[in-house]
């Protein structure tokens, strides 16, 4: 075995500190560079991304009071929203994405609340008495009647003729194809009610005035 100096021991004691610190260098220059990334992607958000939303929020707001026959109060559309002029709003509506497809009258209660991708048609083919098969090119139009306070979950359809009473709950994808009584929680292909509100409740809160 050689030996070794104390020059030697000194220089691989120097190189192995180096190696130390430069790893110490490198993992603190790696959470610095993730810090300044994040940091700019923040700004970004707060300067752009909400901004936009706000606008696009508006821009919904605007659309759909322009769409709508009527409209009693302030609207809160946070989703692709369409509606017809046959289709009349109460105080409070909040639409998450609902379109009314036909040409039957739509109306809406006060605090209404849809879930994202809700479906309302209001019109069906002319099948039995058209003059083609499978339907001729008339339509047949049909009524939705909403009442105050219903929460349609998402991605509900709602078949013209239909009337869903007040403080009513629908499941998320179900499909409406009769009336719904009032706070009933009905779900399902067709929706099938199986439960009701707590009614004592219900009202308690209403009349608090505690809508969202």
């Amino acid at each position: 075995m050689g030996h070794v100096s104390k020059h030697d021991v000194t220089v691989v004691g120097y190189m192995e500190g180096c190696e130390f610190f430069s790893g110490y260098a490198l993992v603190w220059w790696d959470a610095y560079m993730k810090y300044i990334i994040f940091y700019i992607i923040d700004i970004f958000r707060f300067l752009c991304v909400r901004p936009y939303r706000r606008v696009i929020r508006e821009f919904r707001n605007c659309k759909a009071k322009l769409q709508s026959g009527s409209y009693a109060g302030s609207l809160q559309v946070g989703g692709p929203t369409n509606l017809t002029k046959n289709t009349h709003l109460g105080r409070n509506a909040n639409f998450n994405g609902l379109v009314v497809n036909g040409g039957g009258e739509v109306r809406i209660g006060d605090n209404f609340h849809s879930g994202p991708d809700c479906l309302f048609i209001c019109q069906n083919h002319n099948f039995n008495e058209g003059k083609a098969v499978p339907y001729d090119s008339t339509y047949i139009y049909k009524d939705i009647e909403i009442g105050d306070n219903v929460w349609l979950g998402s991605r509900v359809i709602v078949l013209g003729g239909v009337t869903i009473g007040e403080g009513a709950i629908i499941q998320a994808g179900s499909c409406v194809v009769s009336d719904i009584p009032a706070c009933a929680i009905a779900g399902g292909h067709p929706a099938k009610v199986f439960a009701y509100r707590n009614i004592e409740h219900y009202e308690k809160l209403k009349s608090e005035r505690k809508f969202l």
